[in-house]
């Protein structure tokens, strides 16, 4: 059985052309931003990142490479790269066209902000809920 990474690999040789140059650099600078990143192959071929949760996804399209962020409305975007998927009150998506320049920088920030919103939610998960006080059997008076 191939790995998923194999699978990701494959995809961007098929493309062949600036969508896959851009899907590797792009790739490449998720694995900088978090050594720790899996790579996963879901919803019949699309390549998602994953640290303790889906950080984003990687998507091509005709004329667009797409990185939409699970949780993209949390995340700090002080650089402004989310351009696309605005709307949603969860996701948010960075739309990189022929000829973008990538803030690689930027990016970076973007991921580790993402993995440590899914650390944060995993640590409140795990922290056991207060037990509600015993309601007293006394009535007042």
């Amino acid at each position: 059985m191939e790995s998923t990474s194999a699978f990701i690999d494959a995809k961007i040789n098929e493309l062949g052309d600036w969508r896959g140059k851009t899907f590797a650099k792009v790739r490449a600078i998720i694995h900088k931003a978090d050594p720790e990143i899996v790579e996963e192959w879901k919803w019949m071929g699309t390549p998602v990142f994953s640290h303790e949760g889906i950080v984003c996804t990687g998507e091509t399209y005709k004329s667009v490479v797409k990185l939409t962020f699970a949780k993209g409305a949390a995340l700090p975007d002080p650089s402004g790269l989310f351009n696309s998927s605005l709307e949603g009150n969860v996701r948010r998506a960075i739309d990189i066209h022929e000829g973008d320049k990538i803030n690689e920088a930027a990016l970076k920030d973007l991921i580790r902000a993402a993995v440590a919103l899914n650390l944060d939610l995993k640590t409140a998960k795990a922290k056991p809920k207060p037990k509600p006080k015993p309601v007293s059997s006394k009535q007042a008076d």
